[in-house]
């Protein structure tokens, strides 16, 4: 896997203060986007140990209230396995921590994953510049939702997140 940057003191991809690893590969290829130069599965930087290391150190922080997945994808074909064992990693290690993950494809197209049991929340759909919209909270179009995963996985239909 590669990724671009790892972000510290996020406040704007989630709930809380972050750290966010923007990850490098994504098809969906929205228009409007605001990270195209994630796009490319092939650009960026290597994830190695240091990598997850400068993401842990953070995570050990009492005041960081979790991570954020984004990029690009981290569900691309090239991120999927190592955000999957990277996400359980950080539950198991940081149990109070939250997960949080956005991806350009859909709730139902991803449910059935791995990695949606050690994520808290998913931002799922693709941004769609004709649904933008500056107000809306840790996203960035309307057809966009931003979903409780733990509370959809066990009702069996989508929960949207607390906006609070």
């Amino acid at each position: 896997m590669r990724y671009h940057n790892i972000t510290k003191d996020d406040i704007l991809n989630g709930d809380g203060l972050r750290v966010v690893l923007w990850t490098a590969g994504c098809t969906h290829a929205c228009k409007g986007c605001q990270n195209p130069l994630t796009w490319d599965p092939k650009g960026g930087l290597d994830f190695d140990e240091l990598s997850k290391k400068e993401i842990f150190e953070q995570l050990e922080l009492s005041y960081v209230d979790g991570i954020t997945l984004s990029g690009g994808d981290p569900l691309h074909p090239n991120n999927i396995t190592v955000i999957t064992a990277l996400v359980k990693e950080i539950r198991l290690k940081y149990p109070n921590k939250t997960i949080w993950l956005y991806t350009g494809n859909l709730w139902r197209e991803i449910k059935e994953q791995e990695l949606v049991r050690y994520v808290d929340v998913i931002v799922d759909g693709r941004f769609e510049e004709d649904k933008m919209d500056n107000s809306l909270r840790w996203k960035g179009s309307y057809n966009q939702q931003v979903i409780d995963v733990k509370e959809s996985l066990r009702i069996g239909k989508v929960v949207l997140h607390s906006e609070d």
